[in-house]
């Protein structure tokens, strides 16, 4: 394994930034990722979702299906319902930087989004 310029960090092993390039591009839709934002904030069913991130119950529910079998979401039954949730508290942290920082660079405001100097970052 040989190590990097950037502060002694070793390379990942080919495995690894595989598998963080597959979760990467699951993100890579704006769909995706809203669905991502909206279930960090709490768990939702695929109506709730739809209606938030204003798609179709079907097209939520194939980005539902893919995000799940990635290992990004899970869900559980709740009576009729499918309820469903992040299942990685590290795809939330990484989202809600990215998200926030490029609110912060369009001059959005970033209330309730995490910051990197907040994670100590």
């Amino acid at each position: 394994m040989s190590t990097g310029t950037g502060g002694g960090f070793q390379d990942p092993p080919a495995e690894v930034l595989a598998e963080a390039a597959a979760a990467f591009g699951l993100l890579a839709t704006p769909a995706r990722l809203h669905i991502v934002w909206a279930l960090a904030q709490g768990e939702s069913d695929v109506t709730g979702l739809a209606e938030r991130v204003g798609g179709t119950l079907p097209s939520v529910s194939q980005h539902l299906t893919k995000l799940k079998l990635a290992g990004l979401v899970r869900s559980h039954r709740e009576g009729r319902r499918q309820v469903y949730l992040v299942d990685d508290p590290d795809v939330v942290t990484v989202v809600r930087l990215m998200v926030c920082q490029l609110a912060e660079r369009a001059g959005h405001p970033a209330q309730g989004l995490v910051r990197l100097r907040e994670l100590g970052a």
